[in-house]
């Protein structure tokens, strides 16, 4: 053991207290004792001789440890210290003072609170630091024109206030700058011809107020500008088509105006992938100049703005798009014809509108729903894309390839026919048609939505039985055909043993299940309860039950019950769930 260099203890399950001596060897340079169940407290003894003082590398990170002690400031060759995910709730003071040689610092995911130690501006050789996920306090310290080397700073979700120092909007290292989701409020004043690698800034969910200032449009280099949520005002200045390198942008609820003059702005950005605009430009009208070109454009999110108009001829050039979301508006007429070009498409979200007439048949054959493999936008975003409530819980996305497939037209006024060709949707996994004015049958070719989770057709006009071939669909969890008019029978087996009856309520004609029993559903109307059970007798709901409950025992143990099986749902855990961008 006297010549081990690496000590890998990762990933297995430990649980033990660390001792207070380890026996470590001279050699050793590298230690790894990440995801297990360790706890007690670090550093007092780790360093305390030469022969553990040549540490390079210690990663600790998602286990039990409470306290960061001060002797692992004793380790003055690390280069890499990450503690990520432990319950540590404080930092000793001058903890970092001797620690001159760290390049790489993770905090994250901790209960460290109270102000950021200014110490860690003797750290001159360092390169990245990410204590996101915490609860610092206070304004930043000025201590950044120290850390002549960083490049990457995330301090995300924390409650970090005030104005940013000088020396941060000043620092010609810093390429990443996260500060989302903290409560800093003061104007922008960025320094752009100082900061001249910054490639992505996130101040996304803070208390920013003001316009977005034109120094902005002189950071040339930017790829990615999350400004969203913050009580910004005005509108995009013709400046800021000189950020020729943007490739995503958010500014949803901003308060801006003037979609017209964002829009032909926005155009000149020729790598521009990622776009979300929503909650702003209240009640305008939306443009539908044909001349607009958004070709590099795979999600675009203009959603809880209440726009006008027809759907723009121009959205139908913007081939490459994976994601649509126009939910919330009030946008009319009818769903354009040519969506079957949309090669990538595979999330639509045009619920809450006014659409009328019938659906487009060309929805039923999004090539990315059927069986195309197709290469998703997947690199993550570095905050949340989009998020949502869902029973209670807050859900966030910062990948695209995190969302579910979904086709969602819901609240509108749309009429005709479900179509057949539905079913060819193989890899659809939510399909929400709910709150129109659909009539005719359900057709029996949506058991060919093999992967499909939620399907809600309630508040319609449909009409004849729900077909047998539904309870095939094994991965289906919210099913809901209530407030129609349907009659017969409803399926048995599958996961229709798991709906509640408000899935099948307001169809007179229903019976089974769990809704009414199909002979008490045959009764007279008119009959009162008296009668009924002088005509059935007590032996026959004695009879009723004992059947179900048997019928339910025999699909488990046929395995006709599957449990849900979610894979494309992400828990945001922030400080503060409610800041979303």
């Amino acid at each position: 053991m006297e010549k081990l260099e690496i000590l890998d203890v990762s990933d297995n399950r430990f649980v033990y207290r660390i001792p207070e001596e380890l026996p470590l060897s001279s050699s050793i340079w590298y230690v790894n004792v990440s995801k297990n169940g360790l706890f007690g407290s670090i550093g007092e003894n780790l360093c305390k001789n030469s022969s553990s003082s040549n540490i390079k590398v210690l990663d600790m990170s998602m286990n039990f440890f409470g306290e960061v002690q001060q002797g692992l400031s004793n380790c003055t060759s690390l280069q890499y210290l990450m503690i990520i995910g432990n319950n540590f709730r404080s930092l000793p003071r001058g903890i970092f003072q001797m620690m001159q040689n760290l390049r790489v610092l993770h905090l994250q995911n901790n209960s460290f609170s109270g102000t950021l130690d200014h110490g860690i501006g003797h750290l001159l050789n360092l390169v990245e630091l990410d204590i996101s996920s915490n609860s610092f306090t206070g304004v930043f310290p000025d201590v950044f024109g120290s850390l002549g080397k960083l490049e990457k700073f995330t301090a995300s979700s924390n409650n970090f206030n005030g104005a940013l120092p000088t020396s941060m909007l000043n620092s010609p290292s810093i390429t990443t700058l996260d500060l989302h989701n903290n409560s800093l409020n003061d104007p922008i004043n960025l320094n752009c011809s100082a900061m001249t690698k910054l490639r992505s800034l996130h101040l996304g969910s803070n208390k920013l107020y003001g316009s977005i200032l034109h120094n902005l449009s002189s950071c040339k280099s930017l790829n990615i500008l999350n400004l969203g949520h913050n009580n910004l005002d005005g509108q995009i200045p013709e400046s800021f088509k000189n950020l020729n390198a943007l490739t995503v942008l958010s500014l949803s609820r901003t308060n801006l105006v003037n979609l017209s003059s964002t829009l032909k702005i926005l155009q000149h950005f020729k790598n521009l992938t990622v776009l979300m605009l929503s909650e702003n430009f209240q009640g305008e009208q939306i443009p539908d100049d044909a001349y607009f070109q958004f070709r590099s454009l795979k999600v675009l999110s203009i959603a809880y703005s209440e726009l006008r108009g027809l759907m723009p001829p121009w959205l139908l050039g913007c081939n490459g798009l994976q994601f649509l979301d126009l939910s919330r508006n009030h946008l009319f007429g009818t769903i354009p014809l040519g969506f079957n070009k949309f090669k990538y498409l595979f999330y639509l979200d045009l619920s809450n509108n006014s659409f009328t007439g019938e659906i487009p048949k060309g929805l039923t054959q999004l090539q990315a729903l059927i069986d195309i493999d197709i290469l998703l936008l997947g690199t993550p975003l570095g905050f949340p894309l989009f998020s949502t409530g869902i029973d209670g819980a807050t859900f966030c996305y910062n990948n695209i390839i995190s969302f579910p497939p979904t086709l969602d037209l819901s609240y509108n006024m749309l009429s005709g026919t479900i179509w057949p060709s539905f079913g060819n949707l193989r890899r659809l996994h939510v399909l929400n048609l709910k709150e129109n004015r659909l009539r005719g049958s359900i057709p029996e070719s949506l058991s060919g939505m093999k992967n499909l989770e939620t399907l809600d057709l309630s508040h319609n006009k449909l009409s004849g039985k729900i077909p047998e071939s539904l309870v095939q669909l094994s991965f289906l969890s919210k099913f809901s055909v209530a407030y129609n008019e349907l009659y017969g029978e409803i399926p048995m087996g599958g996961q229709f043993m798991t709906f509640p009856s408000s899935s099948f309520e307001r169809n007179n004609g229903l019976c089974g299940g769990p809704y009414i029993p199909c002979s008490l559903q045959q009764a007279p109307v008119d009959e009162s309860p008296s009668e009924a059970m002088t005509v059935f007798g007590p032996q026959f709901g004695f009879g009723v039950a004992t059947g179900f409950v048997l019928t339910i025992i025999v699909c488990f143990m046929s395995g006709w019950i599957l449990p849900r099986e979610t894979t494309f749902k992400y828990r945001c855990f922030t400080s503060r769930s409610s800041h979303h961008d």
